[in-house]
C-alpha cells in the first residue's frame, strides 16, 4: 500500500499553462479532436516530441461501404433486368459483360480503399 500512496501521478503534478489566442486554441482543439485525443493528451504528446496521427473518419468509410452496397444492388438489378426484359435484346453480350466487370472493379477498388483507411499499412502504426 505504501508504494501506491507515494506514487506520483499527472493529476497530482503542477500543470503547465500555455497562453494562446482564441483562434490558436480552436486550432489546437481541432487538431486534438482529429487525432481522437483530449486537448491535454494531445499537447502532452506533441510536447514530448511524439508524432500524432489522426483517427480515421469512420463516417466517410461508412459512406464508401454504402456506395459499395449500392453498386452490388445495381449489379443485381441489372442482371435481373437483363434476364427478364425483352428490350435488352439490342445489348450485346460484350457490352453487358464489360458493364458488370466495371461494377465489380469499382466494388473491389472501394473495398481496397476502405481497408487501407481503416487498417494501417505494414510498417506504420
Amino acid at each position: 500500500m505504501e508504494a501506491n500512496e507515494n506514487k506520483v501521478t499527472r493529476k497530482g503534478s503542477t500543470p503547465i499553462k500555455v497562453y494562446c489566442l482564441p483562434d490558436e486554441r480552436a486550432a489546437i482543439e481541432a487538431n486534438a479532436q482529429a487525432a481522437g485525443m483530449s486537448t491535454s493528451a494531445y499537447l502532452l504528446a506533441v510536447g514530448q516530441g511524439y508524432q500524432v496521427k489522426g483517427v480515421t473518419d469512420f463516417e466517410n468509410v461508412r459512406d464508401l461501404v454504402r456506395v459499395n452496397g449500392d453498386l452490388g444492388r445495381l449489379g443485381g438489378l441489372l442482371k435481373l433486368w437483363l434476364t427478364d426484359d425483352p428490350r435488352t435484346a439490342r445489348f450485346g453480350d460484350d457490352t453487358i459483360r464489360a458493364l458488370l466487370a466495371r461494377i465489380e472493379a469499382t466494388q473491389d477498388k472501394i473495398s481496397t480503399i476502405a481497408e487501407s483507411v481503416v487498417r494501417p499499412r505494414g510498417g506504420q502504426s
